[in-house]
């Protein structure tokens, strides 16, 4: 049965997420800095007493782990091909955004109970270390937002790690907060508050994220396409009778990959007919593409038009 493996591609890009020559070094950078500051940070909060200033410690080492796991991550995901992995290494960072968010989610629900626990037993905390060292946060933050911003728009793994940062940022401005109100009115519990406020962003940015890079994984078609929208265009596609045993997946996060059996009308020239609904694909983005063509005759039987029966 005639096959065609086409590769051109789309506005959507081939492996252009993944810039070999810079950003190392900024990740790398903003790894150290983070794991400074969490030292700093457990530190001051063991003088202090206060529980936020070692939640956003916490967070902050799962800042320093999401960078190094990111960094890792973007090094194997420059790996060619090859026939262990047939398919490269790209998908390599969504499994690492997958582990970052999970980290997440665990730091979240952890510091929702100690949260509590410090309600039903509030303790006297030094609002002015929290003050000072939080706001020391805050600045490393920003340093760490500022090498890795430009890395993440086009990167599910690098955002996961951005995310982590961003969620870090706030609660150092939260936990400062908390230590000028500790400061002014000698409210202990705004500490544990704080600390419920912090755990909850995390968890909603976890939660709102996972699905995403679960549906790379799990092989879902991409996001901002109609697939029966895709198969339509291709049956209306000038030579093409039906299509069936159609895949619509993300290779990786900006990679739409199509594989489909094209029955073919009975004067349709094959070679011709595969070109046009490679440029049918183009229009959707699909610069990846596998198309098995099929004769009325040689047509499977009980075929299915997405998946296999």
């Amino acid at each position: 049965m005639p096959h065609d493996h086409s590769h051109a591609q789309g506005s959507g890009g081939h492996h252009h997420h993944i810039d070999p020559d810079a950003g190392d070094a900024r990740v790398a950078g903003a790894i150290a800095v983070n794991l400074l500051l969490t030292l700093a940070q457990i530190i001051g909060g063991i003088v202090a007493g206060s529980l936020s200033l070692i939640a956003d410690a916490l967070h902050n080492l799962s800042d320093a782990i999401a960078l190094i796991i990111a960094f890792g991550a973007r090094k194997i995901a420059r790996r060619p091909a090859d026939a262990r992995m047939t398919f490269g290494y790209d998908r390599i960072e969504v499994v690492a955004a997958l582990i970052n968010y999970t980290t997440l989610i665990i730091i979240g629900l952890y510091l929702v109970y100690e949260a509590i626990l410090r309600f039903f037993e509030p303790a006297a905390v030094a609002g002015w270390v929290i003050v000072a060292v939080a706001g020391f946060a805050l600045l490393v933050d920003l340093i760490t937002a500022a090498l890795v911003w430009r890395m993440q728009a086009g990167s599910m793994n690098m955002r996961a790690a951005f995310l982590h940062n961003v969620a870090d940022a706030l609660g150092s401005v939260a936990v400062i907060v908390a230590g000028t109100v500790i400061l002014l009115f000698g409210w202990n519990w705004v500490d544990p508050l704080v600390t419920l406020l912090i755990a909850g962003y995390i968890l909603w940015q976890s939660w709102s994220e996972m699905p995403g890079v679960i549906r790379v994984l799990m092989l879902g078609s991409p996001p901002g396409l109609d697939t029966h929208a895709v198969v339509d265009a291709i049956e209306e596609t000038p030579g093409v009778a039906s299509a069936h045993h159609v895949h619509l997946w993300m290779m990786g996060e900006n990679e739409p990959a199509l594989d489909a059996h094209l029955v073919l009308e009975d004067v349709a020239p094959p070679d011709a007919t595969r070109a046009a609904v490679r440029d049918v694909l183009a229009t959707f983005d699909i610069g990846h593409s596998t198309l098995e063509v099929e004769t009325p005759q040689s047509a499977c039987a009980d075929s299915v038009r997405i998946g296999h029966a």
